[in-house]
């Protein structure tokens, strides 16, 4: 429920604090002195269009915080989590007006748009009175209310979610069939193309593994000729080995008595042939690990060229072309097996439509045999309310060839206020206060269908008196019983049956300026109140005894 309401320089109120209870309170004072103001300022703190023109004269900005208390797993908790709100404790709705026009929302201190804070208001308030914009009677309401009373909100959500698997499988037809479109025109391209890349197989790092392959056998090529000019340098017609080999021999024959000199020359001569004999070893190993097949070396070259080639004709890189090869072969499947596949999926597609449209003709069913009872319920709150010559009439228009995800009903609530005139929609056909009671008779007869936290009702009393007005508050009253109401009035018999009273007068301030003031009212200022009410500025004993009787009863 609504707890608190604090407002700064709207307007007339140049500061106010309202502290409110559960059941019903009512605001009542002189016309002109701030009622439709204190309505404004919890209408801008609800998401209502701002204007610089509601920033009491002379200051650069107004405010208005509303305070709820609400139960842990109230909707409008969830509308806050949707916007991703911290939503514990109490929820802060804060408004700021500039004085130049533009505004500033805030919940729970956290800078939000103004399409959340209308999202979550809407969750908390609900508005009804003399002002066709204030009321929250949007005709696109009407149906969710029809099922609300029938109870057919399950019935509705398990259309919703048939339409919206009837929707998808529609989406898979469509899909599929663009596939098999787009497959059928490329029918030529794809056999070929996935043919010649399967004749290909090219593998993913190959293209790499190639190119170091190619580059070393040419690098070996590069190096044979120097390799077999080394090893015949050392092992051909002229090589040194064999020489120094023979002058070695003669020398040992003249070992003896030669010195050391000779025995020296013997020792590196035979270093000499040593260092000889490993070149050529290692020259020979050299010649066997540098050596490769030349035809191996024109095998690589070709695929390296075959793969290069075919990346340059489908546009890709060598590397992409295994996972190319795979998506023809993929698509071409498709194309063999799509059509089956579509069939399939056309078939699901009519299944899911039908379960969607019997769902929706037996919803519809069901609302109008619901609307039947609602009207009745409705009608036998009117005469109470002074309306006993009106009608009230849902009117349900059901159009199989306009499945939505609610089903084929569009429903909206006509009236007809005289005998002998056409229905019409509400809307449009109520007066303000004719409006109004027609609200509080549907709100009196969905009070336990759910409801916003709080109500607000703007002088829906205007225009009756009497009996009439004893039943508005008692209907006031009874809604109380369930959630917040609040209701403006000027009738002595609705403001008797409240549970708060609060009076709304205009003085003077610091300056000589005007400003609107709010009183909660104790019983004997509540009975001087009501007493005033019933005979106007002069309030005689008659009154006061009236107004007595009127609280007792």
């Amino acid at each position: 429920m609504l707890s608190s309401l604090s407002i700064r320089d709207i307007v007339l109120i140049d500061r106010l604090d309202l502290e409110f209870a559960s059941g019903l309170s009512v605001l009542t004072g002189e016309t002109g002195a701030g009622k439709s103001i204190l309505l404004d300022s919890l209408s801008l703190a609800l998401g209502a269009r701002g204007d610089g023109g509601l920033v009491r004269q002379g200051c650069p900005q107004g405010q208005v915080i509303a305070v709820f208390d609400l139960p842990p797993d109230h909707p409008a908790r969830l509308v806050a989590r949707s916007f991703e709100i911290e939503s514990e404790g109490d929820l802060i709705l804060r408004r700021v007006q500039m004085a130049d026009g533009r505004s500033r929302a805030f919940l729970n201190d956290q800078a939000v748009s103004m399409q959340a804070l209308r999202s979550i208001g809407a969750a908390l308030v609900e508005i009804h009175g003399q002002h066709a914009d204030r009321a929250m009677i949007d005709p696109a309401t009407h149906r969710a209310l029809v099922d609300g009373f029938a109870g057919l909100t399950g019935d509705a959500e398990a259309v919703a979610e048939a339409h919206g698997r009837w929707r998808a499988s529609e989406k898979a037809v469509a899909e599929a069939q663009a596939r098999l479109e787009a497959a059928r025109k490329e029918a030529d391209f794809l056999r070929h193309a996935a043919a010649e890349l399967d004749t290909l197989s090219p593998e993913p790092g190959e293209e790499e593994a190639l190119s170091e392959r190619r580059a070393a056998m040419m690098r070996n090529e590069k190096s044979m000729a120097d390799l077999r000019d080394a090893h015949d340098a050392l092992g051909g017609d002229g090589a040194p080995g064999p020489a120094l080999v023979s002058v070695l021999r003669r020398l040992e024959r003249r070992r003896e008595g030669a010195g050391e000199a000779l025995t020296a020359a013997l020792g590196a001569l035979e270093q000499a042939l040593t260092a000889l004999d490993e070149a050529q070893y290692n020259l020979d190993m050299a010649l066997r690990n540098a050596e490769f097949d030349p035809r191996e070396l024109e095998r690589v070259e070709d695929r390296l060229f075959a793969l290069r080639a075919a990346a340059r004709k489908y546009q890709v890189p060598v590397e992409a072309l295994s996972a190319l090869a795979a998506r023809y072969a993929t698509e071409l499947d498709a194309l063999d097996h799509g059509e089956a596949h579509l069939v399939r999926l056309q078939a699901e597609a009519r299944h899911a439509e039908a379960s969607y449209r019997a769902a929706a003709l037996s919803l519809s069913a069901k609302r109008r045999n619901a609307a039947q009872a609602l009207d009745e319920a409705i009608q036998q709150e009117l005469p109470p309310l002074k309306l006993e010559r009106a009608r009230f009439m849902t009117e349900i228009v059901t159009d199989p060839e306009r499945p939505e995800a609610a089903g084929f009903d569009r429903v909206e609530f006509h009236v007809a206020t005289n005998p002998g005139t056409r229905p019409g929609p509400m809307m449009k056909i109520a007066s303000g206060g004719e409006l109004a009671r027609f609200m509080l008779a549907l709100k009196v007869v969905l009070a336990d269908r759910g409801s916003a936290p709080t109500l607000v009702f703007d002088e829906i009393d205007t225009g009756v008196g009497g009996a009439v007005a004893d039943a508005i508050g008692a209907r006031l009253a009874r809604l109380a019983d369930g959630v917040q109401v609040l209701a403006v009035t000027h009738a002595p018999q609705v403001a008797a049956r409240a549970a708060t009273h609060f009076h709304i007068a205009k003085g003077e301030i610091a300056g000589g300026q005007v400003a609107t003031r709010v009183t909660a009212l104790d019983r004997p200022a509540r009975g001087e109140e009501i007493a005033r009410m019933l005979s106007g500025a002069t309030i005689t004993d008659e009154a006061r005894a009236a107004a007595r009787r009127l609280l007792e009863a």
